[in-house]
């Protein structure tokens, strides 16, 4: 009886084992985001329901990959701007969206390959996209910090006082774009969009408009 016991809890060990290390060879590229709406993702309800039918139709997200490939090409250091505008607030699901994508690689291969790896993960967020372009982008995390920024396009965003959006949850009114590890909300100290593809030029500043984590695909 105690040798079958044994052989049982032997199977399930190596059995635990095999779904941890499946699930951890399925994760191909781990990174850095952070993502600032046209709406204050953490605030009071009068705030929220001021702005969920007039505000929050446009989005920034941002990658840096600081480790794994994609379609065997590795993709260490590629940065990602994605830039989002809606008929309708973000918070709304089957709301018609658009995009115009920035990547900043070394190579067309990686180019490509950073592409394929967003638009399969992240479709539903992304929409339509109109525009794919290559320029320069700089991601600067120090931190809980982000400074990021491309040619018409900049993000500035610092950590919440206290984490009070993990003390007071009931306030954070929206979801990140894409799915994160550790999830905060940020405070926007400056984001501002100067371009023309997909909305008309924004900024904000001064706002709980921001979230911020660690992404893996």
């Amino acid at each position: 009886m105690k040798k079958v016991l044994f052989t049982l809890m032997a199977v399930a060990v190596a059995a635990s084992a095999f779904v941890f290390s499946s699930r951890a060879e399925n994760v191909s590229l781990r990174g850095d985001y952070v993502e600032v709406r046209t709406a204050s993702v953490f605030a009071g309800a009068c705030h929220y329901n001021g702005e969920v039918t007039t505000a929050g139709r446009e989005a920034m997200m941002a990658w840096n990959v600081t480790s794994g490939k994609w379609q065997g090409i590795d993709l260490t250091g590629v940065r990602v701007m994605a830039i989002i505008s809606s008929d309708s607030n973000l918070g709304d699901k089957d709301a018609a969206r658009q995009s115009e994508i920035v990547i900043d690689s070394s190579t067309r291969s990686q180019s490509l390959a950073m592409l394929n790896a967003i638009k399969e993960k992240y479709a539903a967020s992304l929409g339509n996209i109109v525009k794919v372009r290559n320029a320069p982008i700089t991601f600067v995390r120090e931190g809980r910090t982000y400074a990021v920024a491309a040619d018409d396009a900049t993000i500035n965003v610092e950590a919440m006082p206290n984490d009070l959006c993990c003390k007071m949850p009931n306030l954070v009114w929206y979801t990140p774009l894409v799915g994160l590890e550790n999830r905060k909300v940020g405070y926007t100290t400056s984001a501002s969009y100067s371009g023309k593809t997909v909305s008309e030029q924004w900024s904000r500043s001064g706002e709980n408009s921001a979230f911020y984590g660690s992404f893996s695909l």
